[in-house]
């Protein structure tokens, strides 16, 4: 059998391993060439401007020029991930642009993935908030489960980080609480991310003003879950992107709030100063640094950033969920405290 390839990231394995070490992904098979020339940047790669090719084999990943469901126009696949393919496409009731997320076709058999797609489509139809990316409708056609979403026209975090390094503070600021916004109205509605990275959030322009963006629930579990839930979410898929996991999370611990707050602590820590606070060579190490090991303090990432900001980080990310903020409306208050109060309230 011929290797397999990471989706997201490139890395290359060899069979009979299922899942990337790195970020979890499903693998996929080695020969096909990876969908663009430049680093992937999660699923709604609106900056891309070459669409990747087709997967042989897959009726999933060719749906380019069709209609799907008789409704929605697919114009163009902008990127995959280990499970599904997104498309920009038109909805022909009301003329808008929107995202749609296609099961790949070899997991179209597979129930515990369509009981995620399903579960992600339940989950964020929950939820109605500018930072929040909501779900519009979850459908099958022709055999492929799909799911509608409002097409976000800008680039993820991760390829600004790419393209620009480390954000300043009066820039990275007011986006942060913007997350803990949308993190705050998920939790409110009883639901986790659980796996919030840079990836998973989108930088869009709104009346000149930009504003990020929570994408992709996914591996999102409700706060209190019935035994059905709780079976789907254990069997571990995917369960979270190391570099950006809790604690408790790499134990497999129940999780509340405060996961999400380390998650997003983490993921402030890297927009500032370029670095991540626990660093490995591999996910083991990563992980193991995570349980064990001391963070970097901002200060030594970034000298340039002030002692306030370094000390909210520094609780963001402590080691045991009750030293931590208890909520993210406790880590927006903090964040805007020390740094462009008035500023980063937009």
């Amino acid at each position: 059998m011929s290797t397999l390839r990471c989706p997201r990231c490139g890395t290359t394995f060899d069979p009979p391993a299922r899942f990337c070490t790195k970020d979890g992904f499903s693998l996929v098979p080695g020969g096909a060439p990876p969908p663009t020339t430049t680093r992937a940047f999660g699923l709604h790669r609106t900056g891309e401007v070459r669409q990747p090719p087709a997967r042989r084999g897959d009726p999933a990943s060719g749906l380019s020029g069709r209609v799907l469901d008789g409704r929605y126009q697919m114009e163009m696949r902008v990127g995959e991930g280990g499970m599904a393919y997104v498309y920009r496409a038109k909805d022909r009731e009301n003329g808008k642009t929107v995202a749609v997320k296609v099961l790949m076709s070899r997991l179209t058999g597979d129930h515990e993935a369509v009981a995620r797609l399903r579960r992600e489509a339940q989950v964020a139809m929950r939820l109605d908030h500018p930072n929040v990316c909501g779900i519009q409708a979850f459908g099958e056609a022709a055999g492929m489960p799909y799911l509608v979403m409002p097409f976000l026209e800008g680039e993820t975090l991760s390829r600004r980080e790419t393209r620009h390094g480390p954000m300043p503070a009066p820039l990275a600021v007011p986006l942060l609480r913007q997350l803990c916004r949308g993190l705050q109205h998920a939790h409110d509605a009883g639901v986790l991310h659980r796996d919030l990275k840079p990836e998973n959030v989108m930088l869009v322009a709104d009346g000149g003003v930009e504003h990020a963006v929570v994408m992709d629930f996914g591996l999102a579990k409700e706060s209190v879950a019935g035994a059905e839930v709780v079976k789907l979410t254990a069997t571990g898929i995917v369960l979270g992107t190391p570099e950006f996991m809790s604690p408790e999370q790499i134990r497999g611990k129940p999780l509340d709030a405060r996961s999400d707050v380390f998650a997003l602590g983490v993921l402030a820590f890297e927009l500032l100063t370029g670095r991540l606070p626990f660093e490995g060579n591999t996910a083991q190490e990563t992980m193991l640094a995570h349980l064990t090991g001391q963070p970097l303090r901002l200060r030594q990432a970034n000298a340039a950033l002030p002692e306030s900001l370094e000390r909210v980080i520094a609780e963001s990310i402590a080691h045991k969920p009750n030293d931590r903020f208890q909520r993210m409306s406790d880590f927006e208050e903090a964040l805007g405290d020390c740094v462009g109060g008035s500023a980063a309230s937009q």
